[in-house]
């Protein structure tokens, strides 16, 4: 039977590195199969099975040799054909790699069929490795092409926000299609370990990919998204919020607010060496993440990467003490909200210290406020809530933040940003998310502070005397007016 030696072949995973560890185990030079040794006329008699044996060791050859060869191959993006076969063959004759060891001469198409029933040998135990499972582009396909449902739980938001996002990946340059992934399949993989926590190991069976591939996708996407964290975490509208400006019990006493500020702990791991300082106070390894954010619940600026053990107003005196941050300029008269694990100073406004200001202890017979510190500092609080329901919609989003992922530090410090990220980017995609509706008029009970009074008294005098008073002069304001109109409290 004659081959077509430019005939193409097919090939289930183009885009795997042949780099993996499945086989780098399989190339490992202890493991050849015992060469046959020839008689002693120099003809050669083999039987069926002495042939198999010679067509196996030459396979193992090809791969041990063309480990750097064969991904050289790959970056052309074309798929496998018996011709490329051939010249990976030939370089092989060129270089010293082992083949004249073996006692047996094989003709050139015996070679090369060893060389195609290799990548053969690939593209089958990859199909039976999970042939109950849809392929990867098949996985893909099956959730673009379902119930809207089924991409919101599969990819954490609508068809066409992650069709947008593609394309923005792809005009921009970001990602890039290779021949056996294209951006939307990488995409989904990404989403699929943030958006489930998913081990490589599920990911592999569920794309039908390597575990180096998976891991390689992952990193790359990572990388893109994070890199828009400058477009999409933009500083905040100097104009009063339309969320202030339309409520009786914010407007006018919250005019000059401009979003709210509080810490974020993310469980993280860590080495043992480590551990101590990223014990926070409720004896949990995490990362102290600070992050800002409007009443839109839109994240501003999101710093992670901080031992569990810090208190929050020293993660965010290290952030205002160091311009390579970024965090977003103050314009004179303007603040943000912060709990009690903060100072009150010029730019940041918190709450009467000593005063009841949780909202669940406004429920019941004590609902009413007493006097004008415990009303301000419920309005106070029920204004800065909007950083709890931003930190639940983005937890309930990408659950790998309730749980320390198995990464590197520098990875898992990533994950938190670009998480922040798609979060932006899919409300302003889709207002209508449904997580985001979801939220919307919810009140989310706040966690108890895990630094109640700030660690150090940062602020100067002057700026805590301009604070107390801007806090003294809206709480007699917003008191008088409950007294007088009564409309709502």
């Amino acid at each position: 039977m004659s081959v077509d030696p430019s005939a193409p072949m097919n090939y289930v995973d183009d885009d795997a590195s042949s780099g993996s560890g499945d086989d780098g185990n399989l190339l490992d030079g202890q493991n050849k199969r015992p060469s046959v040794t020839p008689s002693s006329s120099g003809r050669r008699k083999r039987s069926r099975k002495a042939t198999g044996d010679a067509i196996v060791d030459a396979m193992l050859e090809i791969a041990a040799a063309s480990k750097m060869r064969a991904s050289a191959i790959m970056k052309n993006e074309d798929r496998f054909s018996i011709s490329k076969c051939i010249k990976v063959l030939d370089e092989m004759q060129d270089k010293s790699t082992g083949l004249d060891d073996l006692d047996i001469e094989l003709d050139e198409m015996e070679l090369v069929a060893a060389a195609a029933g290799y990548y053969y040998y690939n593209s089958i135990t990859r199909q039976i490795r999970c042939s109950s499972s849809p392929s990867g582009s098949g996985f893909l396909n099956v959730v673009l092409e379902g119930p809207d449902d089924l991409c919101r739980e599969m990819f954490r938001m609508e068809k066409h926000v992650f069709h947008n996002l593609c394309y923005t990946l792809r005009h921009r340059g970001m990602l890039r299609d290779t021949a056996g992934v294209m951006i939307e399949e990488q995409l989904a993989i990404f989403l699929n370990i943030v958006g489930h926590n998913e081990r490589n190991r599920v990911i592999q069976e569920r794309f039908q990919h390597s575990g180096e591939t998976i891991s390689r996708h992952f990193n790359n996407v990572l990388k893109a998204i994070k890199s828009l964290s400058r477009e999409f975490l933009q500083p905040p509208n100097i104009c009063t919020p339309p969320e202030i400006l339309n409520s009786n019990r914010f407007s006018p006493y919250f005019k000059d607010c401009i979003g709210v500020i509080d810490g974020m702990h993310i469980p993280a791991h860590v080495p043992a060496k480590d551990q101590s300082r990223f014990r926070n106070r409720k004896g949990v390894l995490s990362q102290n993440v600070l992050a800002a954010c409007t009443f839109d619940l839109q994240f501003i600026f999101v710093y992670p990467g901080w031992e569990g053990s810090a208190a929050d107003s020293r993660v965010l005196r290290a952030v205002l003490d160091d311009p390579d941050q970024n965090f977003p300029h103050i314009s004179e008269g303007k603040y943000y909200l912060v709990d009690t694990g903060y100072s009150n100073m010029e730019g940041f406004l918190a709450p009467y210290p000593g005063v009841r200001h949780h909202l669940h202890e406004y429920r019941g017979a004590n609902q009413l406020p007493r006097n004008a510190k415990e009303l301000f500092n419920h309005r106070h609080s029920s204004l800065r809530n909007v950083i709890q329901r931003s930190f639940d919609v983005l937890k309930t989003r990408f659950p790998i933040l309730k749980l320390a992922p198995q990464y590197a530090f520098h990875v898992q410090r990533d994950i938190v940003i670009a998480a922040c990220v798609l979060h932006n980017y899919i409300r302003h995609e889709e207002r209508h998310d449904w997580l985001f509706s979801g939220i919307e008029g919810v009140t989310v009970d706040e966690l108890p502070d895990f630094d109640e009074q700030p660690e150090l008294q940062f602020a100067s005098s002057i700026q805590e005397q301009i604070a107390s008073s801007l806090r003294e002069s809206i709480a007699g304001v917003m008191w008088n007016d409950f007294l007088n109109k009564w409309d709502q409290w």
